[in-house]
This record gives structure tokens, sequence and C-alpha cells, in this order.
């Protein structure tokens, strides 16, 4: 296998299948795609380019159409915005090459980077994915909540998703089929990758500034960015609600033990109203904060068992052949 690995990037035969998920990107269009193209050409004289816009407010997809015919694009276009995860679903199922190679469109995934992603594969690893050397261009608090996120994910769940990963990465034929075999609505990626298990290896790089514009991702995206992977990886949060209760339910009993004996002992006490306020107020809000979370897994069902198609593609283009 290592050896047909080999040989096919020797003779530049092996087929790859660029898919860039865009949002919003009018600008950067022909500059990406001219820098992407010419670096794929010296890999490869076989390849695709499959953009996913994202259901784009600007002019992207005009101007991705407007792109020259040598230019290797196959281009879907949702009909409004379904989020990165899915468009990156998509791009994987309707991808045909040996290799997948997924990547930003907005220059912070350095393309040059390319080639040593390909010498990994040769190599025998299944999965190349990027890790970001540092974060000095994110605000400290993102920084700060990215950290705590990763290590809740290593606590709670039974997968190893490795600090500063994304979604710059290699995937093998293999791993393509494994993921398209996935039906899930409320998709995350980094979670994907890592439960499907396979043999990969990281590539440390420097995340570039944007060339243009600013990131799509919020606090609020990012938040229900984690939740999902949360939510989808685990049920700790449901488990120690449950212990929670049982503990609050112990020292409640022991607590009731204890007013009836100094009831019978002593007789009954009329002060402890703002105790007694406390109280309900604490256990009111453990109940609603326990009730939230429960929510939260009650939302996700309730978007699977609609089994509602994941995306709506206005168009497509260049798949013709």
């Amino acid at each position: 296998m290592l050896s047909n690995r080999m040989q096919l990037i020797n003779k530049k035969e092996i087929f790859i299948s660029c898919i860039v998920p865009i949002y919003n990107e009018a600008e950067l269009v022909q500059l990406f795609f001219n820098q992407l193209q010419a670096a794929l050409y010296q890999l490869t004289q076989h390849f695709e380019i499959i953009v996913i816009d994202d259901g784009s407010l600007d002019a992207t997809v005009q101007n991705i159409l407007a792109l020259p015919a040598e230019f290797k694009i196959k281009l879907i276009s949702f009909s409004r915005n379904f989020g990165k995860e899915i468009a990156l679903s998509a791009g994987l199922l309707h991808c045909r090459g040996d290799v997948a190679i997924l990547m930003d469109g907005d220059f912070q995934h350095p393309i040059e980077l390319l080639p040593s992603f390909l010498a990994k594969w040769s190599e025998g690893y299944d999965m190349v994915y990027g890790v970001r050397q540092n974060r000095d261009t994110e605000p400290q608090v993102k920084r700060h909540l990215s950290r705590l996120f990763y290590w809740i994910m290593a606590k709670i769940t039974s997968i190893h998703i490795p600090n500063n990963a994304g979604d710059f990465r290699l995937l093998d034929r293999k791993v393509i089929d494994s993921l398209n075999t996935f039906k899930e609505r409320t998709l995350f990626m980094k979670g994907l990758y890592a439960w499907i298990g396979f043999k990969k290896i990281a590539v440390a790089f420097t995340v570039q500034k944007r060339a243009s514009g600013k990131s799509s991702w919020g606090f609020f995206k990012l938040t229900e960015l984690a939740l999902t992977g949360i939510t989808s990886f685990s049920d700790v949060p449901l488990r120690v609600w449950g212990f929670i209760g049982f503990i609050i339910s112990l020292i409640s009993l022991v607590y009731a033990i204890y007013i009836v004996a100094v009831t019978l002992l002593y007789g009954a006490d009329l002060p402890g109203f703002p105790t007694l306020a406390a109280a309900i107020m604490f256990f009111g809000g453990i109940q609603l904060l326990s009730i939230g979370i429960l929510g939260e897994y009650i939302a996700r069902i309730f978007t699977e068992v609609k089994q509602r198609p994941p995306y709506i593609i206005a168009f497509k283009s260049g798949f013709e052949e």
C-alpha cells in the first residue's frame, strides 16, 4: 500500500479533491483559487476543487462563476447558510478523489503545506491534520475558553481531540467513505475525525492573518459548536446531574431528620425564614439548570427525528461530466 501511494505521488497520478467551504469571500476568490490551482498542478494533473458556498450574501458566487474555464472548480451553492460543518460534509459526499484536502478559502490555512500532507499520506497515514502552533492573533478570552473546551472534552468523552487541531487536514479515501456513512443532522466534525479512528498524524503550521474581511465565527456560534460537541459525544452532563440530585436529596434527608429531632426536643422555632427562602431559590436554580441541560439533549433528539435534509442545494456548477 505504501509503495502504491508513493508511486501515485511520484507519477503525479494521485487524484486530489480539495474541499473549500466559503462564506462571503468575494474579494478573495480570484487570488485564492489562482494560488490553490497552481499549487495543485505542482502535485498532480488529476484534481478537483469543490467549493461549497454556504449561502453567501455578497458576490462570492458570481465571482466564482466568472473564473476562467480552465479552473477545475465545482461549485455547490446552498439555498441559505447551513454552517461550516454541514458544508464540509456536503463536500465529502460529492468528492471523487483518492484523498480529500479540507481547507478554508481565506488564506489562514497555508497552501504551501499541501506537499507535507501528501508526504505523510505516502508514509501510510490515513489522516493528516494541521495543528496551529500559536493562537496569538485571537483574543485572550477566546484562547482560554478554547483550552477549557478541549479539557472538558478530554475529561467527559472517550475520544481524543487534539488541541488546536481544526478542519485543515487530508483524508484518505477510506476515511472519506467512513465519514459519508454518518446520517447525523447536527455535526461536530472534529469529534467525528477523532471517533472514526484510523492512522493519523499532526503537522504543525502557523495561522496566517485573513487576507480580507473578518471571521464569521463569533462567541455565540462558537458556544453553540462547543455544546454540539459535548452533547454529541458524551452523556456525562446528564449523569452528573443525576449524581448531584442524589447528593442534594441525601443532604435534604439528613437535614429533615435534624429538624424533626430539634423540634421534638426543643419545640418549634419560628425564626429561619431567610434560610428557607435561600434554600428554595437554590433548589429552584438547580432544577432549572438540570432541566436546561436535559433540554439541550432533547432539542438535538428533536432535530434528528424530524429527518429533514441537512442542507438544500440551490444549484451546482461543474459537475456535468
